[in-house]
């Protein structure tokens, strides 16, 4: 098959232009239909965790997107139990709220001068896969339907898949909260709190601040739950806040307001032949923790350096396929994580609030059991499974070390290749030989007793402990080959 583009991505959100910028920034050709008629000014999530500002630190954007929002050091569950996030071993100690349309805005100003055509106003209607590549049917306004050839295609088309469903995968799970209502909002008198949420049981609601005057409200109450489709009045809004909360701070001029229902699925499989999903096409869950966007984000850092190994001809047997392997386990923790956070905050009876406030106190201020639930839902905890026989550190995710040059390894990073990181002498210019992706740790770097060869998502490919006894340049050198692709191709690995 003669190919228009290599690879067509479907849906236009934060998770395929980051895909995009990825595979254009890789040297593929890369083309993102997306039905709407221009980007989403509509503010939908709106926080940003520090594995995600982690993952756009290495693509050069993340300090361009912490301008446009407001950084929250700690998360208020209920009542009076706080989250602190100022100890997360990380560059971004905090949770990010901003509007998605800032997300999209920097992910767009990254992706086209990378050279990924975004083109809005074209719906994908149809979708048959070949042996050899997947034909398109592709519908712009004012013109007749046409087929476009790509070598793989990439469904990041949100809950309503056009490509989940023209490949008629099943998309198994139930709904789980019915008629929450979403406002952005001006407040007459700024909350006590950076971040406000409580639930009382019957009513439940969390106000944020975007930063530029705007506050983003989010209200729900057990016993008024009208249709979806039902209009939101501002009243509405601020009746269920003050119940939940005690006050609506004198909420006024809405510019936006929605309702909608929040449903548990997970596709059986990301990948069916030529044709993968990512972000919402792929699993959905509960609001609670702001995982939805982050999971999706984070799907697309780690399939895109594959998919472009895959398709420059480089890539290791069954490289695509650990896409699957290791963002579908992902993907099902979050879903359960995000399910239990919801069900724990829409506790219903009194006796059972106060009970659920005590517990959630006593975990928040317990360091072990308040240091796990930060990492889990900041997403700096996540990492991938390794073989048995495997250096500790492999498939884990990077902190930003500092390099001897002066620079961090996330900037390093931003090539979009892999790096060997070592520190100073611990490895032979013969093991090294051919490959100029390497980096050197400062030595007081907490990994700089180990050989590293970081992947492109700032997880640990393969590891060795730095010492010329145990580290061969065999064992480099054909590390390098497994993971970079053949000798011949260690100078541009992506």
């Amino acid at each position: 098959m003669i190919f228009d583009v290599e690879v067509a991505v479907v849906g236009a959100g934060p998770t395929g232009l980051l895909l995009a910028g990825d595979l254009a920034q890789a040297g593929v050709s890369c083309a993102v239909f997306e039905r709407h008629p221009h980007r989403s000014d509509l503010t939908r999530a709106f926080a940003v965790h520090a594995r995600t500002l982690e993952q756009l630190d290495a693509r050069g954007v993340a300090d361009r997107l912490v301008a446009s929002g407001t950084p929250v050091a700690g998360l208020r569950l209920f009542a009076d139990a706080k989250l602190d996030l100022s100890d997360l071993p990380s560059r971004f100690p905090y949770l990010l709220v901003t509007p998605q349309y800032e997300t999209e805005r920097t992910l767009e100003e990254r992706a086209k001068p990378l050279g990924a055509e975004i083109r809005y106003d074209s719906e994908v209607t149809g979708l048959v896969q070949q042996p050899d590549g997947v034909e398109l049917t592709v519908r712009e306004r004012g013109r007749p339907a046409r087929v476009v050839r790509a070598g793989y295609v990439v469904g990041a088309d949100g809950m309503h898949s056009t490509v989940r469903q023209a490949v008629g995968m099943p998309f198994p799970g139930k709904p789980v909260v019915r008629s929450v209502m979403l406002a952005d909002v001006r407040l007459s008198q700024p909350p006590p709190h950076v971040l406000t949420v409580n639930t009382t049981g019957q009513a439940f609601a969390i106000i944020a601040p975007f930063g530029d005057g705007w506050y983003r409200v989010v209200a729900w109450h057990r016993h008024h739950q009208p249709p979806e489709q039902s209009p939101v009045s501002i009243d509405e809004v601020a009746d269920v806040t003050r119940q939940a909360l005690g006050a609506d701070y004198g909420m006024h001029d809405a510019r936006w307001m929605a309702r909608f229902h929040s449903e548990e699925r997970q596709v059986p499989r990301y990948r069916q032949g030529r044709v993968l999903l990512a972000g919402d096409a792929a699993h959905v869950h509960s609001p609670a923790g702001g995982q939805g966007m982050n999971t999706g984000l984070q799907d697309a850092a780690n399939l895109g350096w594959k998919l472009a190994a895959t398709v420059h001809g480089w890539a290791p047997p069954g490289l695509l396929d650990t896409y699957h392997a290791e963002r579908h386990p992902v993907g099902r923790r979050v879903l359960r994580g995000s399910g239990a956070l919801l069900r724990i905050a829409l506790t219903g009876p009194p006796f059972l609030v106060s009970a659920r406030n005590l517990v959630a106190r006593a975990a928040t201020e317990t360091p072990f059991i308040a240091h796990r639930l930060a990492g889990a839902i900041s997403g700096v905890s996540i990492s991938y499974p390794a073989a048995r026989d495997a250096h500790p550190l492999t498939g884990k995710r990077v902190g930003d070390l500092p390099l001897a040059d002066g620079r961090r390894l996330y900037e390093a990073l931003r090539d979009g290749r892999f790096l060997l990181a070592t520190s100073p002498g611990t490895v032979s210019s013969t093991a090294m030989s051919g490959y100029s992706d390497r980096v050197e740790l400062v030595t007081t770097a907490r990994a700089a007793d180990a050989i590293m060869l970081v992947r492109p998502d700032a997880y640990v490919a393969w590891a060795a402990d730095a010492t010329a006894d145990q580290t061969s340049t065999a064992q480099i050198r054909s590390a390098l080959s497994r993971c970079c692709g053949s000798p011949a191709r260690l100078q541009s690995v992506v």
